[in-house]
C-alpha cells in the first residue's frame, strides 16, 4: 500500500539497475540503465507498475472488462490487455487512429491476448470512448476505465514506488546525486518519479524527454496533472508537499520529439542501433529511442558533463520496431547486413 492506496503486487521488484560499461567508455559518462523493460508480463514495460494499482481498484469495483485508450500501437494498451488476461478480465482499447492496413507489432500482440481494438478515426477520443463504454455496459459488462498511458493520480503511484526503489539502489552502489532521464509521453511516469522525489526528498535530479507535441508546453501540462496529484493526496498520512510545483520547476526537455509523435527519425534509429551494437539492448523508435537520442545529444553538446552519473529508465516498447512505417525504414537501412547467396 502506498499513500493509502492498495495494489496487486504481480511484479518481481526491484528491476535491475545496470552500468553499461561499453557505452560509458564510448560516451565518457557513467551510464546506467534501469531495466523496467524487463518486467514480467506481456513483454514488459513501465505501464505495469501503474497497472498494479488499477487492477486492485478494478477488482474492488467488481469490473469485468478493462477499457483504455491510445494510439493503434499503444504499449499501454498491450500491457493492459496482458494484465487483464492474467487476472480474469476482458480488455478493450479505443483509438482514433486510422487502421494501419496490417495487424503487426502491438496490434498483433493485442490479438494474442484476446483484446478488442476499436478504430474510430472519425470521432474525438472522448466521444469514441463514451460510445464504446456504453456499448460494453449495454452488453452486460462492468467497465473499469484506465486513462491514456495510465497517467492519473492513481497510476502515478507506480512510479512514486519506482522513485523510492531507485533511491535505495543509488545508496547501495554509492551514487550520490545521479541525473535520471525518462521518457515523457502522457507524463504519468515522469510525474510519479517527481512526486516521489519531492515528497520523500530523494537525492537525484530528474529530466523528462518529451516525445510528442502539445498545444501547451509539456511542463504546463505537467503542472496541471501534478495539481491533480496534490489534491488527491493532500492530507494523506505520509504526504509532505506544501505547494505543488509550477511549470518552471518541472524539467521536461522538448527538443527531441522531432516535430511529431511516433514519427520516423534517422537520428533516433541511429541511437537505437548504437545501444544494440554496444550493449545488446533494444530500444524503440517512439519512446526510448528518442530519449536516448536526446541524452546522446546533450552529452555531445556538453549539457551533460563528462564523468557524470547518468541514469536512463528503459520503459520498454520493443514491439514498436515492427510497426510498418518504422520497419520499412529500418529494413532499407539494414539491408547491407543481409548476405544473400543468389547463385542458385
Amino acid at each position: 500500500m502506498t499513500l493509502g492506496r492498495d495494489k496487486v503486487s504481480f511484479l518481481q521488484l526491484p528491476t535491475s539497475l545496470e552500468r553499461l560499461d561499453n557505452l560509458s567508455e564510448e560516451l565518457g559518462v557513467n551510464f546506467y540503465l534501469k531495466r523496467d523493460d524487463m518486467t514480467s508480463i506481456g513483454g514488459g514495460g513501465n505501464k505495469l507498475r501503474k497497472l498494479e494499482y488499477f487492477v486492485a481498484e478494478a477488482k474492488k469495483q467488481n469490473a469485468t472488462i478493462l477499457l483504455t485508450v491510445g494510439g493503434a500501437q499503444t504499449n499501454h494498451g498491450r500491457l493492459t490487455a496482458a494484465v487483464a488476461a492474467k487476472y480474469g478480465f476482458k480488455s478493450a482499447i479505443v483509438t482514433t487512429d486510422v487502421y494501419p492496413g496490417e495487424i503487426s507489432a502491438n496490434l498483433l500482440l493485442d490479438g494474442f491476448l484476446g483484446c478488442s481494438v476499436y478504430f474510430k478515426p472519425s470521432l474525438r477520443l472522448s466521444e469514441a470512448t463514451e460510445i464504446v463504454g456504453k456499448e460494453l455496459e449495454a452488453s452486460g459488462e462492468k467497465v473499469y476505465f484506465i486513462p491514456m498511458g495510465g497517467s492519473d493520480s492513481l497510476g502515478a503511484l507506480g512510479y512514486y514506488d519506482c522513485g523510492i526503489e531507485l533511491a535505495e539502489q543509488f545508496r547501495t552502489i554509492g551514487l550520490k546525486r545521479p541525473h535520471v532521464f525518462v521518457t515523457a509521453g502522457s507524463l504519468g511516469t515522469y510525474l510519479g518519479l517527481e512526486f516521489a522525489r519531492q515528497n520523500r526528498r530523494l537525492s537525484f535530479d530528474l529530466t523528462g524527454i518529451s516525445v510528442l507535441p502539445r498545444k501547451v508546453t509539456a511542463a504546463e501540462y505537467g503542472e496541471k496533472l501534478f495539481g491533480d496529484i496534490y489534491k488527491t493526496y493532500l492530507g494523506t498520512l505520509g504526504f509532505n508537499i506544501d505547494v505543488p510545483p509550477k511549470a518552471a520547476q518541472l524539467d521536461i526537455n522538448e527538443n527531441y520529439f522531432f516535430g511529431a509523435y511516433n514519427n520516423e527519425v534517422h537520428e533516433v534509429r541511429e541511437a537505437i542501433y548504437l545501444m544494440a551494437r554496444k550493449e545488446g539492448i533494444f530500444l524503440d523508435p517512439c519512446y526510448t529511442g528518442k530519449t536516448f537520442c536526446g541524452i546522446l545529444d546533450m552529452i555531445r553538446t556538453g549539457e551533460i558533463e563528462k564523468a557524470s552519473d547518468v541514469v536512463m529508465i528503459h520503459t520498454g516498447g520493443f514491439p514498436g520496431n515492427y510497426a510498418a512505417h518504422h520497419r520499412v525504414e529500418m529494413e532499407n537501412e539494414l539491408s547491407e547486413f543481409m548476405k544473400i547467396d543468389r547463385s542458385f
